[in-house]
């Protein structure tokens, strides 16, 4: 039933969190972004289809497990779908399937030809051309600064395209560091061994989940949790409610902060609601829980809230910081200083500093990772960590893109000292390199591919091709972010090239 009692516009409902929001991302999710993608039921017709060239004998099983029990409808299709392949080695439409089943039984290991075929049609999606989902993808990327995890059922891999978080499969769960983690605790496409889908499956999953489900509990108790992707009815969240609340007192003072922080995002076609009611969802023998919903249609202001929130510090500085944390307690050959004088220890160090702000000091001086993570900051739009730079030295001889971290937060002190140290960095190495490069190629793969250039003087060419623009800016980004060597010049001169030429119509020379 659906309580009207309380009201509140999204952007001021996130607004109230306290910490890092961790994302619960289901199938509807996929389907939203990608085309061709499947719900469960999609998919295993898909795959019905595959074996009778009909729907018939899919909708005679769904009428048998009284259109749901999908578990069991996927493990006769795995029997079925094996037994077709076995008896029909070269079958004109799937024998790619075979191949790779035996390719797989070489190496010793055991894979369903079922879920091979799975795993081969969800690796073949691609993103939806809509300028609207566009444009949500862009704002989500904006917000996944302030995402502590992701947990998934969904097997493909455009969580990870967006998110630069470590995905996890199985038993690396039990091993993961909690913050800026991707958890498909239903498998994925990349190792279809791991995809859970049929009755066993599930079965065996059921066994071991209990570690996985602790390991996790921790982020659902201390955590906002979005879901997106579910419905209200979805068993994948009354399983969540009823695990949480089997170690929560559902009255208890903690039970109501869990349930305050819990927001379901609903899909509704055409709704551009900003609304979050109250909704009361039965757990079938547990009691009643009352969680947060929207339901809507635009996503756009949901990320654009999340990413709007200032919390006191990035999920990804505190990975880092547990990172350390669990280098220190594994024993790693690490020296530990605990200390209120930071003085007192080497710059060089890895320090975790624990004392009273009052006696602290730190001054960030690094702009080498600024510069590697240059496309991950302007695509989340990181006022906080662009706001570091006037933390760090940055002088007339080094590269440093300050057009694109400027344009995001125009605050920076000295941004047009930079601009000038930039443009005759730029202009110098321009005069230096554009009579030494001549070349036909207007592509990197072409100068990479020339034998006729050596080397050492390929970076030169690539430069001096983007800057007469025989290679375009996006060919150059792509590039730069697949760099092998972020630390080099090579990488920092481009990088500022680029950085002036996305920012700029006018020439540098």
């Amino acid at each position: 039933m659906l309580n009207e009692t309380r009201k509140m516009k999204i952007d001021d409902f996130i607004k109230s969190y306290k910490n890092h929001p961790v994302f619960f991302i289901g199938t509807g999710f996929s389907l939203r972004y990608l085309e061709n993608s499947f719900s469960w039921d999609g998919l295993l017709a898909h795959t019905a289809n595959k074996i009778d060239n009909t729907d018939e004998q899919y909708l005679e099983l769904k009428v048998e497990h009284q259109h749901k029990n999908f578990d069991k409808i996927a493990t006769v299709l795995e029997e079925r779908f094996t037994e077709l392949l076995k008896k029909n080695r070269n079958h004109p439409e799937l024998k790619s399937i075979n191949d790779t089943f035996f390719e797989l039984a070489k190496q010793g290991k055991e894979v369903s030809r079922f879920k091979i075929f799975l795993s081969q049609t969800l690796s073949q999606l691609s993103k939806r051309k809509d300028k609207k989902l566009e444009e949500e993808i862009t704002l989500l990327k904006k917000a996944r600064k302030n995402i502590g995890s992701i947990i998934t059922t969904n097997y493909d891999t455009f969580i990870e395209s967006i998110f630069e978080f470590n995905p996890l499969i199985g038993n690396d769960i039990l091993l993961s560091n909690p913050y800026g983690s991707l958890y498909k605790i239903h498998g994925c496409v990349t190792a279809p061994e791991s995809m859970i889908i049929t009755e066993r499956d599930y079965e065996n999953f059921n066994k071991r989940y209990e570690l996985i489900r602790a390991q996790l509990l921790s982020l659902f108790i201390h955590n906002p949790i979005i879901f997106i992707g579910y419905s209200i009815s979805d068993e994948n969240i009354k399983s969540l409610l009823k695990t949480i609340f089997t170690y929560v007192q559902p009255n208890s003072e903690q039970a109501q902060k869990i349930r305050d922080n819990f927001l379901l995002i609903e899909y509704e076609k055409d709704s551009n609601s900003q609304e979050v009611c109250e909704h009361d969802i039965d757990l079938e023998g547990y009691s009643t829980i009352r969680i947060n919903k929207i339901k809507t249609d635009d996503y756009s202001q949901i990320y654009k809230a999340i990413s709007e929130l200032m919390l006191p510090v990035s999920a990804m500085d505190i990975r880092k910081v547990q990172n350390i944390v669990a280098d220190i307690v594994s024993g790693s050959n690490i020296q530990v200083s605990i200390t209120e004088d930071i003085d007192s220890l080497k710059n060089d160090e890895k320090i975790l500093l624990i004392g009273n702000k009052e006696k602290i000091k730190y001054e960030y001086q690094n702009a080498s990772e600024m510069m590697r993570n240059y496309f991950t900051i302007l695509d989340e739009e990181n006022c906080q960590l662009i706001a570091l730079i006037n933390k760090q030295i940055i002088t007339s001889s080094m590269f440093f893109p300050i057009y694109g971290f400027s344009k995001i937060y125009p605050h920076l002190n000295r941004i047009e000292d930079y601009k000038i140290y930039q443009l005759n960095k730029l202009r110098k190495t321009i005069y230096r390199l554009q009579d030494k490069h001549i070349t036909n190629d207007n592509s990197i793969e072409g100068i990479i591919n020339n034998t006729n250039i050596s080397s050492s003087a390929k970076e030169g060419a690539i430069f001096i091709e983007v800057y007469r623009r025989n290679i375009s800016l996006e060919e150059c980004k792509i590039y730069l972010e697949k760099h092998p060597d972020k630390s080099s010049t090579s990488y920092r001169r481009l990088l500022c090239l680029y950085d002036y030429m996305i920012n700029n119509t006018e020439p540098l020379i």
